[in-house]
């Protein structure tokens, strides 16, 4: 009769035959795919290439593109984005891409309101009350409009 520890020892190399075998298939699989993608990719390019060359004898030279670009589906690892040229929208970048724009130009929005209305609150001088003597150092910060600088005081 075998030894426990022989038992397992010999499930173990095994198993590991298998991961290697699964892993090396794996491999060939992806290697596979990636064939096919540069197959489909091409196939793709050469139908909008042969659509484009039965449409007319016209060349790109005489006809600037077009200022309306494809509308991306959606984010793909490694995403690029494309350069910017007059025309451009943010229907060119991904779904995810957009949505980040869109955060920053709130971002700057709530920015300049912010800085328009410290701006006001200046412009209007201390606030009432402020400097009266409320506390024992002479001053009611609670009632200034900007603290320090509100009431002229450091």
């Amino acid at each position: 009769m075998a030894s426990v520890m022989g038992l397992l020892e010999a499930r173990e190399t095994a198993a590991q035959v298998r991961v290697e075998e699964l892993r090396e298939e794996a491999e060939r699989v992806l290697a596979e795919l990636a064939k096919a993608e540069a197959v489909l990719e091409r196939r793709a390019i050469a139908r909008l290439e042969l659509a484009e060359a039965l449409s007319g004898p016209e060349s790109e030279a005489d006809h600037p593109p077009e200022s309306v670009p494809a509308v991306a589906e959606a984010p793909v690892a490694g995403s690029v984005v494309p350069h910017w040229r007059v025309g451009l929208t943010m229907e060119v970048l991904a779904p995810d891409y957009q949505r980040l724009v869109g955060v920053l130009e709130a971002e700057a929005e709530a920015e300049a309101e912010a800085e328009a209305e410290a701006e006001a609150e200046a412009e209007a001088g201390p606030g009432p009350g402020c400097g009266r003597g409320s506390w024992p150092g002479g001053w009611a910060w609670s009632r200034c409009r900007r603290r320090p600088r509100g009431c002229g005081r450091r």
